[in-house]
């Protein structure tokens, strides 16, 4: 990404990546272990926040980030030849709080409404159906790629939205690996992007990119699945607050 800017921008610099190994520590108890191994600090930090320090003697950067709307900490380990002893580390100090080694959960992603690219979005995507309107900067002075075009998107308006979904029907048995075709009588207005049985909230429960004019809530319409069609319905989201779990005050 770093390089597509350099080209576009027609800079003299040279893109590089920083030789750094981030250990996550995600989940309603992650602040408490990030308490345990680093003080108050940790917690002062606003979400990207980050800042520079030491773990016995380990340099990281400590950054209030990570894949899970649960919340928790990036450890950005700045020596290759200590990874095995910072995972001691943290693992010891996750014991008290039944902390184990996990990846990316994604019924959570879907829940919490937390958007992947390329599998939420495709080539004609931008923030503003995405909801993502309110981090665009767009009186800056500076010039960045897009600017012009999302001038223009926020002036005109977008013509889709992502919305939320329940679909009826038994439970499904894993994640979409394709868009899923929306239809409203003969006409397609628009497709699934991630879909999942939510164990946590007994239903069926989706992602999906509509037309402006079939985002309301309530609006039903039927999709095209490998098994057959199914009957669905606008709905709020994020369909799961994970912001009501445990969490620690600096």
């Amino acid at each position: 990404m770093a390089e597509g800017f350099v080209c576009a921008l027609g800079l003299d610099v040279d893109a590089s990546e920083p030789d750094v190994s981030p250990l996550a520590i995600q989940g309603p108890k992650s602040h408490y272990v990030a308490r345990d191994l680093l003080g108050d600090a940790p917690l002062r930090l606003s979400y990207f926040g980050f800042y520079e320090t030491e773990l016995q003697g380990i340099p990281l950067v400590v950054a209030r980030s990570g894949w899970s709307k649960q919340g928790g900490y990036e450890f950005y380990l700045r020596d290759g030849t200590k990874g095995g002893q910072l995972w001691d580390i943290v693992m010891e100090a996750g014991k008290p709080y039944q902390m184990g080694p996990g990846a990316p959960n994604y019924i959570e992603r879907v829940e919490s409404g937390m958007i992947s690219v390329n599998a939420d979005t495709d080539e004609h995507s931008n923030p503003y159906e995405m909801g993502l309107g309110v981090i665009c900067d767009l009186d800056q002075e500076a010039n960045f790629i897009g600017k012009a075009a999302l001038i223009k998107i926020a002036e005109q308006g977008v013509s889709r939205k992502q919305v939320g979904l329940e679909i009826d029907g038994e439970p499904l048995t894993g994640a979409n690996n394709e868009f899923w075709p929306i239809i409203v009588g003969s006409e397609q207005i628009g497709c699934v992007t991630s879909a999942i049985y939510s164990p946590r909230l007994q239903a069926n429960i989706a992602l999906a990119i509509v037309s402006i004019d079939y985002s309301a809530l309530d609006t039903e319409a039927e999709i095209v699945t490998p098994l057959g069609r199914r009957s669905v319905k606008v709905v709020p989201k994020p369909f799961y607050d994970p912001r009501k779990a445990i969490a620690v005050k600096a």
